[in-house]
């Protein structure tokens, strides 16, 4: 994705929801997208597959090149062709987002026919497989089942079973394991992490919690009122941190090791209203590090420099944000004190 934007018109003007947004996934990759609720991630993982709603948003500037095709220019008839083939989308809400007038075998074999050409007896074969795979109890049974007889844990294994029926290049997964217990949600996330491994497979994982995007993703991009403010591997992002919301997002993970005392750090203040950004870097209200220069200017994303309290130096590491090496090197110090 190459500086994509996407906005929304409302009763109070254009709302910025994706303001320049750049990252790369490679083959076979996890790439962790993570940021709170409202910052614009749902509206990224929609505009990669142009499900933008028109009116009232648009996609008004930017690439989204997949294999060198760059998805914004092709038509809608030969983007049909891209979703669900080359890439597959899990869906943040599986309690509303399969169709409930239709049995589960039936929601998948409809991907067979418009992609693999599969009809029938062998199209059903290959559905109870798949459903196999993702470890739905019953695959024979649940085929001709309706979304209201499967749990939830159920139907989040459907809507994945959906997603890689026809083995895409590329998986998007918007809160794959929402609203599930954590036993499924390890099962489902080792499952994603299998298919990338024997595919190669690239994995766009969105979500909140920062554990999962620790054990699963290479890479992490961290977004914030629409841009990607930190992205490097995830080894470099919890190592060392640059941008005072990833240090701030990290603090606020609760700690097995933290005793009963100890208060659960938060982020002051909430994300600013996208139609009414404030002048500047839009994290400056809720960031103590803040100076003028950010009250005015926005920054940019750049690499980051090595410094001696860095604990790794990669080269893919970016942040922006003005006062990111004062910000490294106070998290260095004070691990180093604790």
């Amino acid at each position: 994705m190459r500086n994509l934007a996407t906005r929304f018109a409302t009763a109070d003007g254009y709302l910025q929801a994706v303001d320049g947004v750049s990252f790369h996934i490679d083959e076979g990759e996890i790439l962790g997208l993570v940021g709170e609720s409202g910052c614009g991630k749902s509206v990224t993982s929609l505009s990669i597959m142009r499900l933008i709603p028109n009116p009232p948003g648009e996609i008004t500037d930017g690439q989204v090149l997949f294999e060198g095709t760059d998805l914004q220019q092709i038509s809608e008839r030969e983007m049909r062709r891209v979703r669900g083939g080359s890439i597959g989308m899990i869906f943040q809400e599986p309690m509303t987002s399969l169709n409930p007038v239709l049995t589960i075998g039936r929601q998948i074999t409809e991907a067979f026919e418009i992609h693999l050409d599969l009809k029938g007896k062998a199209a059903r074969n290959r559905a109870v497989e798949i459903l196999n795979r993702v470890g739905l109890p019953d695959p024979e049974r649940r085929f001709d089942d309706y979304p209201h007889q499967l749990s939830g844990g159920q139907r989040q294994r459907a809507m994945i079973a959906m997603a890689i029926s026809c083995n895409p290049r590329l998986l998007i997964a918007d809160e794959a394991t929402t609203a599930l217990d954590v036993t499924i949600q390890a099962q489902i996330l080792e499952l994603l992490q299998s298919l990338c491994d024997e595919f190669k497979m690239a994995l766009l994982i969105i979500t909140h919690n920062l554990g999962v995007v620790a054990r699963y993703a290479q890479r992490v991009a961290v977004m914030y009122a629409g841009k990607i403010i930190e992205s490097g591997t995830a080894d470099e992002i919890y190592a060392a941190p640059q941008h005072p919301y990833t240090t701030g997002l990290l603090a606020s993970v609760p700690r097995l090791d933290a005793s009963a005392r100890d208060r659960l750090t938060s982020i002051y203040g909430e994300i600013p209203d996208l139609a009414n950004l404030p002048t500047g870097c839009a994290f400056e209200p809720r960031c103590q590090w803040a100076v003028d220069r950010c009250r005015v200017e926005s920054p940019v994303q750049v690499p980051v420099r090595p410094f001696p309290q860095r604990l790794t130096a990669g080269t893919d590491h970016q942040v922006a944000c003005w006062e990111s090496e004062n910000i490294a090197a106070g998290t260095a110090l004070e691990r180093q004190l604790s």
